[in-house]
Order: C-alpha cells, then sequence, then structure tokens
C-alpha cells in the first residue's frame, strides 16, 4: 500500500538565506535514503518557511520492497568432514542465513564447490525505515554553525520545536531531537498562533493556508512576494527593482507576504543611485522603485509578514525606519566630498593590505607600475593610468565606502569626477574591480582595463609569494575569481601581451622573495582557469590542450589559435591527418637520440610515396608559414589538410625504420619536418580522431 508522505520539522526562524538550500538538501538527502534502502516513492517536493522545514513525498509505499538474496559459503571439504557430515563452518553459514544446511545449494565456482544461499528478503516497513534515514539526511545537512538549546546535548541550525510525520493520515514514529512526532502544526506566528492538527499528509499544504496563513510552497510564496512588489510599486508611479537575490531573501522571511509601499524625503534623490540602492536592499530589504524616465523615485516596497488592520501604522513604521538610514547615508556623502581623494594618498601607507606585502600605499605603487606595463599593449594614456593607479584605493578610506563596503570603486568614480578628474581617471575607479563575478563584464574602458589586470596580477602574485594560494575548496582572498578576471580581460579585451612576462614582473615587485617555483605555479594556476573558461563554453580539452602544449603565453593569441582549431576539427580531413601527426610524434619519440637533419633531401627519396609526401610538405609550408606569421589560423591550419592522403599513403607503402642508415635518417628528417608544421598553429597530434 502506498500513501503521500509528509515530515515537517517546526524551528525558531531559520537563516533567510539558508532556509532555500537546507529545505532542497533536506529533501534530497531523505529521498536518497529511501531510493538506497529500496522503498518505491513518487515525486518529492521541498517545503519551506521561516519556521519549518518540509518534505512531501507522493505514493511512497508502506514498506520497501522484497530483494533476492544471493550469499556464498565455504566449500564443500570445509562445509562437511570426511564422514560428510556438517561442520561447524557448515551450520554456522546456515543459521547466518536462517535456514538448515540440507536447504542450502551446491555450486561449483573458481575455489572449488561450495554452499550458495538464495532467497528472498522481506522488505522493511516504512515506519521502521523512517528513523534512520531522517537521522542521516539531517546529518548531511550543511550547516556551517550548529547551535544548542535548553539542556539538550541536541545541535542543530536552530532549536526545534515540532515534528509531523504523516503517511496518508497515519502518524509514523519518529523523533528529531527529542520533539516526538505527531499530526500538530503551527500555523502563522500572529495570524494563527494556535496549533493546527493536519488531517492527512495530502491535506497539509491546503490547512496551513486556511487557517493557517502559511503558504509552505517556497515557488508559489516567492510568486506572490513578486506579484506584491509589482502591484505596490505600481501604486507609487513606478515600477520596482527587482533582484533575485533579494526576492529569494525576502521569500524566505516570510510565510504570508503583503506588499506594502513607502515614500521617502526627495532631497536624498540626490544620493548616487548606488547609495540609495545599497541603502534601501542592503540595509533594509527593501525594493526601490524608478519611474518612466528609469530615475529612481522617492518611494519604496517592503513586504510584510502579517496583513495588518492598519495598513498606515504599518507603512509609517517602515518609513520612520528608513529615515535615518538615508539621513546617514547623506551624511557620508556630504563628508567626504569635503575632502578630494587625492587627499587621502598619503593616508593610505597606513592602511594595511597584507601583513607581509605592506600597505595599501604600496600595493597602489605596485599596481601602477603593472598597469603601466600595459599602457601600451591596451592603448591607454600612461599619465590616466598612473593617476588612476594613485587614487584606484582612496575611496576605501572614505565614510561611504566604510559603511557600505560593496561601493568601493563606485564612490572612488563619482568623488573623482566631482573633482574634476579626467574622464578617463573616474571612469577607471569603478572598473578596477571588473569582472565583478562569474558572467559579469569586463572593464569597458582603457585606462579601467590596465587597472582591474594591474590590482588583479599584483593580489596573485603577492599572496602567491607568501605562499598562501588556495588548497581544496578554500579561496579566501578570492584568486580563482581573480584569475578568471585577468584571462577574461585580455582575451575578451582583445589585448596582445605576454601575460607570463606579466606574472613575472608583478613578482618581481612584491616586498618578499617568493619561494622557488612559485612563478611556474603562478603561471599554471592561470593556465587552469584558462581551461574552465573554455570548458564551460564546451570547447574540448583536446583543444585546449593542442594550444597549452605549445606554452603560448599570449591569451589573445592562445584564443585565436583555439577557435582556429575548432574549424579545422570539422574538416573531413582531420581525422587523418591528426592521427597521422601522432603517430609521428610517436616515431619522434622513440627516435629522440637519432641524429636527424634540419629538412629531407628529395634527392635521397626512392620511394613514389615519400616523394608525394615532400612535394605536399613544400606546397603546404609556406601557405601554413604566411598564414600563421599573419595570425589567420584558420587558413593555417586548413592549409595542412591536403596532406591527409600523401601521409596515409605513405605510411601505407613506407618503411620509415628501414635497414638502410641513410634512408632512415632522411625519413626521419621528413617527418621532424611534418612535425614542426603541424605545430606551427596548434599541437594537432593532442586531438583525438573522434574529437576530430
Amino acid at each position: 500500500m502506498s500513501a503521500d508522505l509528509l515530515i515537517e520539522i517546526g524551528v525558531e526562524e531559520l537563516p533567510p538565506k539558508a532556509m532555500q538550500p537546507l529545505a532542497q538538501a533536506f529533501a534530497d538527502g531523505l529521498a536518497a535514503q529511501f531510493d538506497e534502502a529500496g522503498l518505491v516513492h513518487g515525486a518529492v517536493r521541498c517545503l519551506a518557511t521561516p519556521r519549518r522545514l518540509a518534505v512531501y513525498i507522493v505514493d511512497a509505499a508502506s514498506a520497501s520492497a522484497a530483494e533476492r538474496v544471493e550469499k556464498y559459503g565455504p566449500t564443500v571439504d570445509i562445509a562437511y568432514d570426511s564422514d560428510g557430515n556438517p561442520t561447524k563452518a557448515g551450520e554456522g553459514f546456515a543459521r547466518s542465513v536462517g535456514t538448515t544446511i540440507d536447504a542450502l545449494e551446491i555450486e561449483d565456482s573458481d575455489k572449488g564447490r561450495r554452499l550458495v544461499y538464495r532467497g528472498t528478503a522481506e522488505g522493511r516497513p516504512l515506519a521502521e525505515l523512517l528513523q534512520p534515514a531522517v537521522d542521516a539526511a539531517l546529518r548531511a545537512l550543511p550547516i556551517p554553525k550548529r547551535m544548542r538549546w535548553g539542556d539538550s546535548e541536541a545541535a542543530f541550525v536552530r532549536p526545534v520545536h515540532w515534528v509531523v510525520a504523516l503517511h496518508g493520515d497515519a502518524v509514523l514514529p519518529l523523533s528529531v531531537f527529542g520533539e516526538h512526532a505527531d499530526r500538530q502544526t503551527r500555523g502563522h506566528r500572529f495570524h494563527h498562533p494556535d496549533t493546527i492538527e493536519i488531517a492527512s499528509a495530502g491535506s497539509y499544504v491546503e490547512q496551513l493556508r486556511n487557517p493557517g496563513r502559511v503558504v509552505v510552497d517556497i515557488d508559489e510564496r516567492r510568486q506572490l512576494v513578486l506579484d506584491a512588489v509589482v502591484a505596490a510599486a505600481q501604486s507609487l508611479g513606478g515600477q520596482a527593482l527587482i533582484d533575485d537575490e533579494l526576492v529569494a531573501e525576502v521569500t524566505a522571511l516570510v510565510e504570508w507576504p503583503v506588499g506594502i509601499a513607502g515614500r521617502f524625503d526627495t532631497r536624498y534623490l540626490e544620493l548616487p543611485r548606488e547609495v540609495l540602492i545599497a541603502t534601501l536592499e542592503g540595509h533594509q530589504r527593501y525594493f526601490p522603485v524608478e519611474g518612466e524616465s528609469g530615475a529612481l523615485v522617492a518611494g519604496f516596497v517592503t513586504v510584510a509578514n502579517i496583513e495588518s488592520r492598519d495598513p498606515a501604522q504599518v507603512v509609517a513604521g517602515n518609513e520612520r525606519v528608513i529615515r535615518p538610514r538615508l539621513a546617514d547615508a547623506f551624511f557620508f556623502w556630504e563628508q567626504d566630498r569635503r575632502h578630494g581623494l587625492a587627499t587621502r594618498i598619503p593616508d593610505l601607507g597606513r592602511v594595511s593590505f597584507q601583513q607581509s606585502l605592506g600597505s595599501l600605499g604600496d600595493k597602489s605603487v605596485r599596481l601602477g607600475r603593472i598597469a603601466g606595463e600595459l599602457a601600451d599593449a591596451v592603448g591607454a594614456d600612461h599619465a590616466d593610468v598612473a593617476r588612476a593607479a594613485e587614487l584606484a584605493k582612496t575611496d576605501l578610506l572614505t565614510e561611504m565606502v566604510g559603511e557600505f563596503p560593496e561601493l568601493q570603486g563606485v564612490m572612488g568614480g563619482y568623488y573623482a569626477q566631482l573633482e574634476g578628474e579626467n574622464a578617463a581617471v573616474s571612469e577607471a575607479l569603478p572598473e578596477q574591480y571588473a569582472p565583478s563575478g562569474a558572467g559579469a563584464p569586463i572593464a569597458t574602458t582603457a585606462v579601467g582595463r590596465c587597472i582591474a589586470l594591474g590590482d588583479r596580477l599584483d593580489t596573485l602574485a603577492g599572496i602567491f609569494a607568501i605562499d598562501k594560494r588556495p588548497s581544496g575548496d578554500k579561496d579566501p582572498f578570492g584568486l580563482r575569481r581573480a584569475a578568471l578576471g585577468v584571462v577574461r580581460t585580455l582575451i575578451e579585451g582583445e589585448i596582445a601581451i605576454d601575460l607570463r612576462r606579466l606574472l613575472d614582473t608583478a613578482l618581481d615587485l612584491q616586498p618578499v622573495a617568493a619561494p622557488e617555483g612559485t612563478a611556474e605555479a603562478l603561471w599554471m594556476f592561470h593556465m587552469e582557469r584558462l581551461r574552465g573558461y573554455y570548458t564551460e563554453q564546451g570547447v574540448p580539452v583536446a583543444h585546449f590542450e593542442a594550444i597549452a602544449s605549445l606554452q603560448i603565453s599570449d591569451m589573445l593569441d592562445f584564443d585565436r589559435r583555439v577557435r582556429a582549431v575548432g574549424e579545422f576539427a570539422q574538416l573531413p580531413a582531420a581525422p587523418v591527418v591528426c592521427g597521422a601527426h601522432k603517430r609521428i610524434r610517436n616515431i619522434l619519440k622513440r627516435n629522440a637520440d637519432a641524429e636527424v637533419a634540419d629538412a629531407a633531401d628529395p634527392n635521397s627519396m626512392v620511394d613514389a610515396a615519400e616523394s608525394a609526401l615532400y612535394r605536399s610538405l613544400s606546397d603546404s609550408s609556406a601557405t601554413v608559414e604566411d598564414a600563421a606569421r599573419t595570425g589567420d589560423y584558420a587558413t593555417a591550419l586548413s592549409a595542412i589538410a591536403p596532406l591527409a592522403e600523401p601521409l596515409d599513403t605513405f605510411f601505407n607503402e613506407v618503411m620509415v625504420m628501414s635497414d638502410d642508415p641513410a634512408l632512415q635518417r632522411n625519413r626521419l628528417a621528413l617527418l621532424a619536418q611534418i612535425d614542426r608544421l603541424c605545430r606551427r598553429v596548434a599541437d594537432i597530434s593532442c586531438l583525438s580522431v573522434e574529437a576530430a
């Protein structure tokens, strides 16, 4: 018999950012435990509110499925004595499987004839499986810090106050952190503080909604939040700025969402847009509202967890809360503008960047040196780059960034513009942090790209120099993200420069001596990020390896070669050429100690197939070299394709390792020439025939 299964754990308010991950992990973990136990079930839903984690499983069987059991026992020689009587070993095995030795089968095996038990194990009831399954799922939850409560030794994300366990309309035995399961849940803390007796698992969602005034389905509640925010913003004559992370957080804060529109003094619209958004979203979990022109209006939307009988009081309360926050931001704005960014440059020397790597002032100097190395390649004015590097970190000392760290760079750009700095400089200050995350755009201005690269390269070199590089999943300095930002900016910004030389420069500028091997480790760290960059784009690893093996350190050049390899791999001749080149590489490797001339002598060739291959090589070489020299890698690789047929014929008809030493040397020289040509753009021997 099957029925819907409900498990609910009632807790004190969960951390909002943890609610959905915990709910999903609980559902996934419980389903995995049931699957492992062989319990048949249907769809699994994770349900949650700030005060509960719940799992709803459709058509869960009342017991796990019976299964065939096969166990091998001792050999006949051990199971019976010389007179044919059962030994203790034989009888012991029979007892262990719940039968008699006479009922066991005897079967031939690689160890000789042995006892075998075959039978059927009855399924275990759900009531017996539930407790260990829930315990295992709860133990595996991603809870970074567990808390204890009362005199209990129990530890969980929050204190547990009630547990519901229903299979259909029957209560199942379950205990969670000392709370025994029944059918009583809790409704909304204010609208329905009394307990609610759940009739059956199937009525759970609706009973919580009415009379409980709790929307337990996360997706449904999220949509209600969105609808409420949109409607409230329209009452202000605008539309809300919807941030997905904020919507998720608000969804995890309320059980019965109600949209509330409020207003604030229009004088605060003088603040930069980013400051208003940070104040409303970051401090208060409010949604900013913008008008038809795209400018913010003097209003906001919040989502209450209660349907008040006096909404005006709720509005007034929220307006009263936001007023001092905006007043503080306005004060910081005015105070910061009284002191120019340039006046803060000396103070950078008094703020530590990292204990072993000096102050922010020291970092700014190094940043400027590295960025200056990039200026010509990027097409940036050296004076603008130097000035932007001087000012890059000064807004870290402002009151506004002290209150809103996420606005670093942004505020520097505003203050620099107001102070009359060159536009190239003021625009570069916020761009020093681009890209801000995975998929975010790179810096768009030339000076911005120089500063963004200089900042990241200095941080990477410094942290590697003091041997604090990432390990496992730990990356406290965000170096993986920084290195990915470097390769993305160089490729997507079309900056042709030697990255390995830049890394060496950055290491040389550090105030500490880097351990031996640091430069190579730092380079390989960037190559790992580059590999990941291409993997996310669907570029086969073999295509990446074909370029990486050539030690190309110009990321833009690397990218152009990768794209050309992708085109070449689609050519009909590619499998033959790639396979032949792999064979050539193996032959040359086995004969690495042999004396090989720089070029084959066509007059010493005695076989028609090798002469034909030499002519085809000669015809292709000039085109390959000319195209490769100008960066036209697709043309260069396509010029190798005509080698397919003569290569195939050569290996079918010619013995490279001839008994004649002169012929052997000449043929090895021919293969060496082909090898160099096939590695002019990429080492195509890295491409498998299937990949090609």
